[in-house]
Formats: structure tokens, sequence, C-alpha cells
């Protein structure tokens, strides 16, 4: 019997409820901070083609999550997008140690 009660307790505190999921939700303003951040990060890229890319593809990405109702999925995008946030700054790291020393010619038009 004691047994019993014990295992009953601990289920009932593992399942999450619709107010613990919910809390695990990022505000709009989490992400509209992350949009900005992938946003910033891509325009830290020397190469015009992949700072172009890293911006269109922050852009389209959040077209795409624009119509998740789900706080599971909504989650599992804003933790993706973090993720990604991380990878960008690397590599912006990494390409600016080797960045071009001329200008590419969609730089030179716009500039």
């Amino acid at each position: 019997m004691v047994t019993r009660g014990f295992l009953e307790s601990s289920e009932r505190s593992l399942s999450l409820s619709p107010m613990a999921s919910a809390a695990l939700v990022p505000s709009r303003a989490e992400v509209l901070s992350l949009f900005r951040s992938l946003l910033r990060t891509a325009g830290k890229f020397s190469d015009y083609n992949v700072r172009e890319y890293a911006k269109r593809r922050t852009i389209d990405g959040f077209r795409e999550s624009q119509t998740l109702s789900e706080p599971f999925s909504i989650s599992s995008a804003f933790a993706d997008g973090m993720n990604q946030l991380e990878v960008a700054n690397r590599q912006a790291v990494a390409y600016s140690l080797y960045a071009p020393k001329v200008k590419n010619m969609m730089e030179i038009r716009s500039g």
C-alpha cells in the first residue's frame, strides 16, 4: 500500500501540467531579442554572400515559425534558434580570421 501511494505521487510530479508547460514558452520579447541577435550576428560576416545568406535564413526561419501554436514546438524552435545563434557567432569569428582582402562586386556597387 505504501509503495503504491509513493508511485502514484511520483508519477503525478513527473507529468507536466498545462501551466508548467506554458512556463517553458519564451516571451515575445525573448523571441524578438533572438531575432535581432541573429540579424546582428549575420551582419558581422565579412563575406557578402555569407552575410546575406545568414540574414535571409534568419528571416525565413522566423516566418516559418510564426505559425507555431503548440507550446512544445515553440520552445523547441526557440531552443534551435539559440543553438543557431551560438553557431553563427562561432562562424563569424572564424570567417573574420580569413576575411578576403578584396570586396565582392555587390559590395562595390552598393558602397
